[in-house]
């Protein structure tokens, strides 16, 4: 499906990140994963994904540095001379009450979630824009569909994806760019990890099909997304959450 292509994903030694660079790498991709700090599990992660035959290159930086879109871009044109799929799945929570959140508190999340996002799109875009063809799929989250408490930073991040998704397909579809965004539910990673058994089963109740979703249903959507398949998609935003806001 994705024999031939170059995918860049942010986050990607982890969790959502690196279950869909196996999707891409399972599926023929070259992949160029991003990651802010675990070195350890970045050389892991890509020793892993070399098994299954296609290239596999780390790239060390943090996205809410403009700074490290624009390394990113240069290294890809280095590396490959072109890119065919940028995925901006970094991210990062911060949760507190409003009352208790402070400005740095809030800055951090959205530099890191909306911004990020932004300068990734912004230098990978401009290389698609040469080719005249190219893949974007944003992490949002359904917590910017319809907000959570003590989200207030996180939420407001996420919907802020969602706009810029939005515009982003506008400016870019007559340059045969898609761009769409996948909205998760609630997961089963790192995050979800602290969590007790009772608290993910009460998580489950509100959840139409009864159950957590798994880093793969992600993985999955953005596969099709990346692939053919998806070829008259852009400027949606796929809730992958098992229904929870039906």
């Amino acid at each position: 499906m994705l024999k031939g292509k170059t995918a860049v994903i942010t986050g990607g030694v982890r969790g959502i990140g690196k279950a869909i660079a196996k999707a891409f790498c399972q599926n023929g991709a070259d992949v160029i994963l991003c990651y802010r700090s675990n070195d350890e599990e970045a050389e892991k992660t890509a020793a892993e994904l070399k098994k299954l035959g296609t290239e596999v290159t780390i790239f060390k930086g943090d996205v809410a540095d403009p700074a490290t879109a624009k390394e990113i871009a240069k290294q890809v044109k280095e590396y490959s001379g072109k890119v065919d799929i940028l995925v901006n799945n970094a991210g990062i929570t911060n949760d507190k009450l409003m009352m208790r959140m402070s400005p740095e508190d809030f800055t951090k999340v959205i530099d890191a979630n909306l911004n990020g996002t932004f300068y990734m799109m912004k230098e990978i875009s401009a290389l698609m824009v040469k080719q005249r063809s190219g893949v974007i799929i944003n992490m949002a989250s359904v917590s910017g569909l319809k907000g959570n408490p003590a989200q207030i930073n996180y939420s407001a991040s996420k919907a802020g994806i969602v706009g810029m998704t939005l515009s982003a397909a506008k400016e870019l579809g007559r340059r045969g760019i898609r761009v769409n965004a996948i909205a998760p539910g609630f997961i089963e990673t790192d995050m979800t990890a602290i969590l007790t058994e009772d608290q993910k089963e009460a998580a489950a109740k509100n959840i139409t099909l009864g159950r957590l979703g798994q880093p793969e249903d992600i993985a999955n959507t953005a596969l099709f997304l990346a692939s053919d398949m998806g070829a008259y998609i852009t400027g949606q935003v796929i809730s992958v959450d098992g229904g929870i806001i039906m």
